[in-house]
């Protein structure tokens, strides 16, 4: 009786184990970003100006355009070869964001998405590239 309630137990822990994982995967691979609350109140330090939104424009063509497309609807080319959605920045869902959290994600990554932290060094340029997004709001 005693081994029968030992091997139940291990079989429910084990058992709990595996949901905790997925559950973990799931909210990876649904689009949930667990953003630090520092950097929710982040405000941009690069001064919007057509330099600073130009530079991002540069930068979003090198590094960004194969998978969120030319205007950022999330339809490049490879977005149609990856497992997830890539984000729509023209979406309300997106431009609601704070400066901080677009920061946050290019900078970090998640998923198929590179963390940009090497692509793109200076952070003054990953802040610029969040000017040129910002642009892309629907109209």
């Amino acid at each position: 009786m005693k081994l029968f309630q030992i091997r139940l137990m291990t079989i429910s822990m084990g058992m709990l184990l595996v949901f905790s994982f997925s559950t973990i995967i799931q909210a990876q691979t649904a689009g949930v970003w667990n953003i630090p609350a520092k950097y929710k109140p982040m405000k941009n330090p690069v001064s919007k100006s057509k330099e600073s939104v130009a530079n991002g424009k540069d930068l979003y063509a090198k590094h960004c355009k194969s998978c969120h497309g030319t205007a950022g609807l999330g339809d490049g080319p490879k977005a149609a070869s990856l497992d997830v959605t890539c984000s729509d920045f023209s979406s309300k869902k997106f431009q609601a964001l704070a400066d901080g959290e677009i920061f946050f994600q290019m900078s970090e990554g998640k998923g198929k998405m590179p963390s940009f932290k090497k692509l793109i060094p200076e952070d003054n340029d990953r802040w610029g590239l969040i000017h040129y997004l910002r642009t892309m709001a629907a109209k």
